[in-house]
């Protein structure tokens, strides 16, 4: 029970920084508006992150989120593919609407200069046991070829989406991320297809 308190602790923290990001910008953000946007505490949020800069990486935490609420509503029948797409649609479109450029940025280019934890590589993230589990099953019922192995295609699709996001970033979201990923993913899924 622990454990599961000190998450939803962590999560709030993070919950509560992305939205005053947003909403305030990261620069008018302090600690203090954290912790009461929150309802936690300074010991709290000390206890998880070493300042507001260790905040930064804990993007992917809020993109995991928002994959196990939409791993609740994806429907059974839809095929592999269906669920790839729906996925991608659904989170370019959660960071088009709440997440600002200027932060992604910093996300993105803090992955690259970090010689700690490289949040959007880690493996043990819903993101990435959800697209190996959706893999699989695509594998298992046809619909995807099976002359890759489940990890070289997660990879390949993991990569596919930070270069998008990357791109956007560089363009300054001058293009609907979503929409734009809707006309392109099909395009390098259909290299999978069985």
């Amino acid at each position: 029970m622990k454990k599961k308190n000190s998450q939803n602790t962590k999560k709030k923290i993070v919950s509560a920084a992305w939205k005053l990001f947003y909403d305030q910008g990261y620069d008018n953000t302090t600690i203090d508006d954290i912790v009461f946007e929150s309802g936690t505490s300074k010991g709290s949020f000390y206890h998880y992150f070493s300042g507001k800069d260790a905040l930064l990486s804990s993007l992917s935490y809020l993109f995991d989120e928002k994959y196990e609420e939409l791993t609740e509503v994806m429907a059974d029948s839809m095929t592999c593919v269906e669920k790839m797409l729906f996925l991608n649609k659904e989170l370019f479109r959660m960071i088009e609407d709440s997440i600002s450029i200027d932060l992604l940025t910093q996300l993105l280019s803090s992955q690259l200069i970090t010689k700690n934890e490289k949040s959007l590589l880690d493996h043990n993230r819903t993101y990435y046991k959800l697209l190996r589990s959706i893999v699989i099953d695509g594998q298992k019922k046809g619909e995807i070829s099976d002359d890759n192995s489940v990890n070289d295609i997660v990879k390949a699709y993991a990569l596919y989406e930070r270069a998008m996001l990357y791109d956007w970033c560089l363009c300054n979201g001058e293009y609907s991320l979503s929409d734009y990923s809707c006309k392109m993913l099909p395009m390098f899924l259909n290299g999978y297809l069985a």
